[in-house]
């Protein structure tokens, strides 16, 4: 099995040093080139009110060095000393570097080291590995502790155009690793509204969701893709509770690349896992235009179903 280059975004930390390492070792069993990539601070950004170029320059530059010696030493002894030596170091926002990479090198997947966050230091600071994840066009990896391997994985599926992309990208990784593979697709209930009646009994809802995913879903697994589960509750909680009983170390969800501000308003099952980060997440970015072309794979004419993210 071949792949397209890896990309693995880098810092000084230790979540970043074990990404690197698994970034290391999935090159190398899809036989591709990992590429280790460091966004460095912009000095221009700290001193935009002053007018000396020249100085903010140099000023520039030496923060770079500075920032391509540190992440050297943080992972020296992780990675083999030549991918250190090819450390590419750029200016600018991570999720802006990460996306250049990708399109330099025609990568096909982003790694990063995930990191855990309070809710108020996201709201403020904002989260590198979700400011990736609104962006990229490949999908991205943000690593729990220090997988070197994946023996589990774990895959959401919904009824929307997103679960062929990916169950197909879950397979992918379950078989790159020897892993064992499970998808489950949880169905939300049916909203209760007192003054409203409901638009199809609850049964025949819930009858409607498993021959859907019966018809349109489960095939794309094949007749030897693993285990397929239909589960009823809330997205999230839901496969927190499935990650931790398969013993997931790597949990596949797609990404609907909903705007920013229905994120506000809805949230997205699949920005609350990353933020729980309950184990390896792979995120799989699923454009406006895939999820719904005209001859579409699943088929919900029949019923409005709610998605995952």
């Amino acid at each position: 099995m071949t792949w397209k280059p890896v990309i693995v975004g880098v810092d000084a930390s230790p979540e970043s040093a074990a990404a690197a390492a698994l970034g290391v070792e999935i090159a190398r069993a899809g036989h591709t080139r990992c590429v280790l990539v460091h966004a460095a601070r912009d000095a221009w950004s700290m001193f935009a009110a002053l007018e000396v170029p020249e100085r903010v320059n140099e000023f520039n530059v030496a923060l770079t060095e500075q920032a391509r010696r540190q992440v050297a030493d943080a992972l020296r002894g992780h990675v083999p000393a030549t991918l250190i030596v090819d450390l590419v170091v750029r200016v600018g926002r991570t999720a802006d570097v990460l996306n250049a990479a990708v399109d330099e090198y025609d990568a096909g997947l982003v790694i990063l080291g995930g990191k855990h966050h309070s809710a108020l230091g996201r709201w403020f600071g904002g989260s590198t590995s979700l400011a990736v994840a609104r962006t990229t066009r490949v999908p991205l990896l943000v690593t729990a502790g220090e997988p070197h391997t994946f023996h589990r994985v774990l895959a959401a599926a919904d009824l929307s155009g997103a679960a062929r992309p990916t169950l197909e990208a879950a397979r992918r990784f379950a078989t790159l690793f020897a892993a064992k593979l499970r998808a489950v697709s949880v169905i939300e209930p049916l909203p209760v509204i007192p003054e409203a009646r409901q638009p199809v009994d609850p049964a025949e809802y819930y009858r409607m969701c498993a021959e859907l995913l019966q018809r349109e879903v489960w095939p794309v697994l094949g007749p030897t893709g693993g285990e397929r589960l239909v589960r009823h509750g809330q997205p999230v909680d839901t496969l927190l509770r499935e990650a931790h009983e398969f013993a997931t170390d790597l949990l596949v969800v797609g990404s609907h690349g909903k705007r920013w501000a229905a994120r506000m308003v809805l949230g997205s099952v699949t920005e609350a896992l990353v933020n729980h980060l309950p184990t390896s997440v792979l995120v799989i970015p699923v454009s406006r235009v895939e999820r719904a072309p005209a001859d579409a794979p699943v088929q919900t004419a029949d019923l409005e179903l709610p998605a995952l993210a």
